[in-house]
């Protein structure tokens, strides 16, 4: 089975930009590391609040949107756009949302090495994928659409 039109096509629903996908990492990356220099659970939260809600609602991800409408337009990043699947993207980025709200909540309950620990593994997994292109968040994803879980309908993409 093909994920591809009867005419060859690509779907456009089945495209994504991964220069915006790494544009979000990159973004993710550097603030919390800054949040930790700073010591600034509020900068965690941020992060944490840009990436649920560009995870709840797609086209008003912040980072993403610096890119489409800042990058993308100067130039600065070219599109790297690809035959993929948005939901294993949008799951993980929801994951790393999770755990940066973890990590918020640990902070301000005074846990900090908790609190820096959760934050340190969402800046490993972000740096894992934009350095090395594996997206671990896309693998449980997928692992979890192959043991039939409800809500992960997406195989992977063979063209």
């Amino acid at each position: 089975m093909t994920d591809l039109q009867p005419n060859g096509a690509v779907p456009k629903d089945r495209r994504v930009d991964h220069s915006a996908l790494r544009t979000n990492q990159a973004f993710i990356i550097t603030l919390l590391i800054l949040a930790f220099v700073l010591n600034a659970w509020w900068l965690v939260a941020f992060v944490s609040a840009v990436m649920l809600v560009g995870t709840a609602f797609p086209s008003a991800g912040l980072f993403k949107a610096v890119y489409f409408n800042v990058l993308k337009p100067a130039g600065i990043a070219r599109p790297d756009v690809k035959l993929d699947n948005p939901e294993p993207h949008l799951f993980a980025q929801g994951l790393g949302g999770v755990f940066t709200l973890l990590s918020t909540l640990a902070l301000l309950a005074g846990l900090s090495p908790l609190g820096w620990i959760l934050s340190w593994i969402v800046v490993a997994l972000a740096a894992l994928n934009l350095f090395a292109g594996v997206c671990v968040g896309c693998l449980i994803y997928y692992q979890l659409n192959r043991l039939g879980i409800p809500g992960f309908t997406r195989a992977p993409i063979r063209s």
